[in-house]
């Protein structure tokens, strides 16, 4: 039986169309954007940046970092990585650079607030003088996995945090294209795992944690998929001190 020519007719559109609903659910696709800078005495980041990661917000990536907006998603964005593209062929690099994001802001109708190492890490040679003149640019981007060769996952006990009676935390190289969505003490009084609460940005906390070394397990993504970190913060921990956990997120 053939197809009546109505029927054809949509059937035809239907193949059309389908490869280019495919291309954009794709996540890996790139996202239209613009992108400023920020500026500080030494070109890159913040310390105070609003994921609370202090020096470590500073310095991560060779600096290459900045402040993002939707993409913060109420601090579940902090650590994520992006490949930041600008589109002036003439100015930057085709490859563009990788950013952490380790702070919040607005600019421009901008999705980043690049750190001015980043910026320029855009630009090609001798020309960044020239991208910075801009400002603004139009950026493409994309999420892509954070990559720390040299480093496993860790945990930084918040300057906030104070022993034995107050424990604020949160995790550097977080490696992969991961969120962290939860974070759950193990209670070995009670055998059971508590939860902890999410402060701002990056940090989470608990009053009065249990005593001893502490034993941590992470939600990954808002699924199933949790993450056993067995005694990663030390009997006597200290405020400000980073504790690698020997786990490496993929």
């Amino acid at each position: 039986m053939g197809f009546a020519p109505r029927s054809y007719f949509v059937f035809c559109m239907m193949i059309l169309i389908l490869p280019a609903v495919l291309c954009s659910s794709n996540k890996d696709a790139y996202v239209s954007s613009r992108a400023t800078y920020y500026s500080t005495p030494d070109g890159l980041g913040t310390p105070t940046g609003a994921c609370g990661y202090g020096e470590y917000g500073r310095t991560v990536y060779n600096g290459n970092v900045g402040g993002v907006s939707k993409l913060y998603r109420n601090g579940l964005g902090c650590g994520a990585c992006y490949e930041v593209r600008c589109k002036i062929p003439q100015l930057c690099k085709a490859t563009g650079v990788k950013v952490v994001a380790t702070d919040y802001g607005e600019g421009d109708n901008t999705d980043f607030i690049l750190s001015k190492h980043a910026f320029e890490a855009m630009a090609k040679p001798g020309s960044a003088s020239k991208l910075f003149a801009y400002g603004v640019v139009a950026v493409d981007y994309k999420r892509v996995p954070c990559d720390y060769p040299n480093h496993n996952l860790a945990v930084k006990v918040h300057e906030q945090g104070r022993f034995p009676d107050y424990l604020a935390i949160l995790f550097v190289y977080q490696a992969g294209k991961n969120d962290i969505t939860a974070v759950q003490l193990w209670q070995a009084e009670y055998r059971q795992w508590k939860d902890t609460r999410k402060v701002y940005g990056a940090v989470w906390d608990m009053p009065n944690p249990p005593s001893g070394a502490l034993s941590l397990r992470v939600q990954l993504n808002g699924g199933q998929n949790w993450v056993y970190l067995d005694k990663a913060i030390p009997k006597k921990w200290k405020t400000g001190h980073i504790y690698e956990t020997g786990v490496k997120l993929a």
